[in-house]
């Protein structure tokens, strides 16, 4: 089955700027099936998280989405929620729940009703996605409490207990100390270990993508440069040409500094 599949896709933050023609991103193709892990690479400005946004219809674009078969364009906002699970750039900007409330709410999306309230089933689900990530012991803990490597890890275990089968990360390691980076990294191979579960991320960190993803999507101003394997973007010279100075070098010094 295609997890995702966009053809001719263009968004923009305002329906307006669309119909001018003035779009974020334009002219995106590509499908990606179950099971991958997808990274989405390019400079700053590039259309990263646009695309992500556009992907889980959450901003305005033309064009062909599809997820897992259904055009996104004619689903609710649940259903896609039901099969995406979409986790931002950390934010300082949440209600002090605690953690245990805070990733039970990943389960709201599965309620047959607004003011449903969670059934052993949605409970066991959150128990372990508090254990998958670490943060059991915190669980009675507030979020006003938290670190930030922590908070990452609460809102990763209320990602997971969503129990969408596909996962959109933008940024997950943004200002996160090495520690915390690594064990993210670990949390996120654990769950792309199901063969259902698909990862499309958005990362800045180039070893962390090698390191997660088996296919990459570059963009490269507000366009899609290319999509394709690891041993292509390397040996292609594709790293290269969407970042503008010589990647595989810059990685190569790093890795020699480590020795």
């Amino acid at each position: 089955m295609k997890a995702i599949e966009c053809r001719g896709l263009c968004a923009a933050y305002d329906k307006r700027f669309l119909e001018k023609g003035e779009a974020v991103i334009s002219d995106i193709n590509f499908e990606i099936k179950e099971g991958s892990s997808v990274a989405v690479l390019g400079p700053n400005g590039s259309g990263k998280s646009t695309l992500l946004k556009a992907l889980c219809a959450m901003i305005p674009y033309n064009g062909t989405v599809r997820v897992r078969e259904k055009d996104a364009g004619t689903m609710s906002r649940r259903d896609i929620a039901r099969n995406i699970a979409y986790m931002t750039q950390l934010t300082e900007i949440f209600f002090s729940y605690t953690v245990y409330e805070t990733v039970l709410m990943g389960r709201y999306v599965h309620s047959k009703s607004v003011f449903g309230s969670s059934g052993e089933e949605d409970m066991k689900i959150a128990e372990q996605a508090l254990k998958s990530t670490g943060v059991e012991e915190l669980k009675d803990r507030q979020l006003s409490s938290l670190s930030g490597g922590e908070l990452q890890r609460v809102f990763l275990a209320r990602t997971f207990a969503q129990g969408s089968p596909i996962l959109m990360l933008d940024e997950p390691n943004n200002h996160l100390d090495l520690k915390v980076q690594a064990e993210l990294a670990g949390y996120l191979k654990d769950w792309c270990g199901q063969p259902e579960h698909t990862l499309i991320g958005v990362y800045h960190d180039i070893p962390l993508a090698l390191e997660l993803a088996d296919s990459f999507i570059l963009m490269k101003d507000g366009r899609m440069k290319a999509m394709g394997s690891r041993e292509e973007i390397l040996d292609g010279g594709l790293l290269e040409e969407t970042y503008g100075f010589e990647v595989r070098s810059y990685l190569g010094r790093i890795e020699k500094l480590l020795k």
